[in-house]
């Protein structure tokens, strides 16, 4: 299968979109909305979208590049700006995730338009999920597994409501089907 360079602004955007994505995150994570949800919920799912489109369209040895580097990018800047717990969870969560989307995504491809994005996401936020929670809250006092079950809940709402801009942005590359 051949997939289309990318060029360095591609690139570029690829892993500034991934690391503001995982910042933002890191931030809201620690704002409770209720005792199963905080608003880091909402922004992190948007990761796997931005990770399956280059995937996609450039193939798995770009999307994991992109992975890697905005995974430094990410922890670096949390370093600076979350608590380190919050950044060392996250950045453990993130890169374990996003390369287990990316080979799942891969193995996945040749399906129907839809089966790779939803089973990556599904599985890759089931797994961010556990390592995240437990690494950054466990032993805090906190209802650390509530607000994990509510932000997976939200996760795996989002990856498949994120199925649909997956699907019109595909079909504006010469390699969507």
């Amino acid at each position: 299968m051949t997939f289309e360079p990318m060029s360095r602004w591609q690139y570029v955007r690829a892993i500034l979109a991934m690391g503001a994505i995982v910042l933002s995150s890191n931030l809201l994570v620690q704002f409770p909305i209720n005792d199963w949800l905080t608003w880091g919920a909402f922004t992190y799912p948007v990761a796997y979208l931005a990770i399956d489109l280059v995937n996609r369209r450039h193939g798995p040895r770009r999307a994991r590049r992109v992975a890697w580097v905005g995974f430094a990018v990410a922890v670096v800047a949390s370093l600076i700006l979350a608590p380190p717990r919050i950044a060392i969870a996250s950045g453990t969560a993130y890169i374990a995730s996003q390369l287990l989307d990316i080979q799942v995504f891969d193995r996945l491809r040749q399906g129907n338009w839809w089966r790779a994005p939803l089973v990556s996401t599904l599985l890759s936020a089931t797994l961010d999920t556990a390592l995240f929670w437990s690494i950054a809250f466990s032993g805090q006092g906190l209802p650390w597994t509530s607000w994990a079950a509510g932000d997976l809940a939200v996760k795996l709402a989002i990856g498949m409501t994120m199925l649909l801009p997956f699907r019109i942005l595909i079909r504006r590359t010469p390699s969507g089907r």
